[in-house]
């Protein structure tokens, strides 16, 4: 597996605070409900992706070596008034630049605590680039618009889906997590709108052992083949199977089982 550059990380995590900063200042409606995280507000949801930027740059910025409680980040609630979209914007603004400042000063190798067995402030930079990237499609099909992202970065956020589910599964399997071992069951994600430089494919199998996947073209037990997109968003739960743009071949109960199950824990 061959991660992007850290700064390309960053770029993105500037990219995204900016078109969410878009949709936060076009005169959506904050109060509507997030259709893909039904318990938050497109508001909510904003607070909780600028908190989450907030609580990594205080982490990154002083090196931590242990979580940081979440009570001990300035500013991480956002603005006290709620429905402003001018405070909101300007929260979130602020948020993503001391982000990208705080990454990009410590560069990919500098040791912060981390999870997922990765205690490096490039873990966070590659996490926030793809938390924010799918919680800006959250905001986007909440308001009713199109969504796109850069191939490279949907395709590492598959990728990083995969590393930590895998991670999660081997070493804190909670009672949905157990339920993915077995022998003889695999998945393959096919992208349709890419090229073979990319390299857009996984396979991804359920072992007595634990998940294990790599990137390629192989036959599986259930395949999922769509626009890449659309194939990042149905992985991540966040459009449905039955999407006209995508196609499942095989035993969809298998894919259906692997989406109820497979969490960050």
């Amino acid at each position: 597996m061959t991660l992007l550059a850290h700064d390309r990380y960053c770029d993105e995590i500037a990219h995204q605070v900016g078109l969410l900063r878009s949709l936060v200042t076009s005169g959506t409606d904050l109060s509507a409900t997030v259709p893909t995280c039904p318990d938050w507000s497109l508001e909510e949801l904003v607070r909780h992706t600028g908190g989450a930027l907030r609580w990594v740059e205080l982490m990154v910025r002083t090196r931590a070596q242990e979580e940081v409680p979440e009570e001990q980040v300035p500013g991480i609630e956002g603005p006290e008034a709620r429905g402003d979209a001018a405070a909101l914007d300007a929260w979130l603004a602020q948020a993503g630049e001391q982000v990208v400042a705080a990454l990009r000063e410590a560069g990919p190798d500098a040791k912060v605590w981390g999870w997922a067995g990765i205690l490096s402030a490039g873990f966070w930079a590659r996490r926030m680039a793809h938390e924010i990237t799918v919680h800006r499609a959250d905001a986007t099909l909440a308001a009713g618009l199109s969504y796109e992202v850069a191939p490279d970065v949907a395709a590492d956020a598959i990728d990083e889906w995969l590393q930590i589910v895998e991670y999660v599964q081997r070493t804190e399997p909670h009672d949905a997590a157990r339920e993915l071992r077995g022998p003889g069951r695999s998945i393959h994600l096919h992208a349709t709108d890419t090229g073979a430089e990319l390299n857009a494919e996984w396979l991804v199998e359920l072992t007595e052992d634990g998940v294990t996947w790599r990137r390629g073209h192989e036959k599986a037990t259930v395949a999922l083949r769509g626009p890449l997109t659309s194939v990042l968003l149905a992985f991540y739960r966040r459009l449905p199977l039955d999407a006209p743009e995508l196609e499942v071949l095989g035993e969809r109960e298998l894919l259906e089982f692997w989406l109820e199950r497979a969490t960050f824990g």
